[in-house]
């Protein structure tokens, strides 16, 4: 059984580390990441590729550099559940229709993972030449498709149509009532 595996280091005194050792401390002082010394090894491994360079980027353009650098580091927890490969499919798809949020990112890289798994049924839409097709689900539409129907009765507002002074003089005796019931 193996508990953990490094890859060995040539130099004497060397250090490697792993920036995902370090993301949920970088998710709560996320100031500190863009000069992290885990993130440059992560560079120059390839493991940050320019991908999630260029994603960062327009992350950090449209929400503030703290909370564009947050969101990345949300997308870099993804690799624990989800394959390197389909991380970066995510970010490419939800870079190029603008979606910058790591739960677009998280569900692009999710169909990625099943595309791998199964093939599409039925005709994809063709894309331009040279283009390959982008679409990007709604989280919000996605759980929406896939919760059961909903069986309970529409509320209704009968009681409060009846006027403001019934329902006044009800709360009225209800708090009349109250203290002689507590003696």
């Amino acid at each position: 059984m193996d508990v953990a595996r490094h890859e060995r280091l040539i130099a004497k005194g060397g250090c490697r580390l792993d920036l995902d050792h370090y993301l949920e401390a970088l998710l709560r002082k996320p100031g500190a990441f863009p000069g992290a010394t885990a993130l440059e090894q992560a560079r120059s491994a390839g493991k940050f590729t320019p991908v999630h360079d260029a994603w960062w980027a327009q992350a950090r353009k449209v929400h503030g550099e703290h909370d564009g650098t947050r969101a990345l580091i949300e997308v870099l927890l993804l690799n624990r559940h989800l394959a390197h490969e389909h991380v970066v499919a995510g970010l490419a798809t939800a870079l190029r229709v603008g979606a910058l949020t790591a739960e677009a990112v998280a569900l692009e890289a999710r169909k990625a993972a099943q595309a791998e798994d199964e093939p599409p049924i039925g005709a994809s839409i063709p894309a331009l030449p040279g283009q390959t097709p982008a679409t990007v689900t709604s989280l919000h539409e996605w759980r929406l498709a896939h919760l059961p129907p909903d069986t309970r009765p529409l509320p209704s507002v009968i009681p409060y149509e009846t006027g403001t002074d019934s329902y006044r003089l009800a709360s009225t005796r209800a708090r009349a009532e109250a203290p002689a019931q507590a003696s």
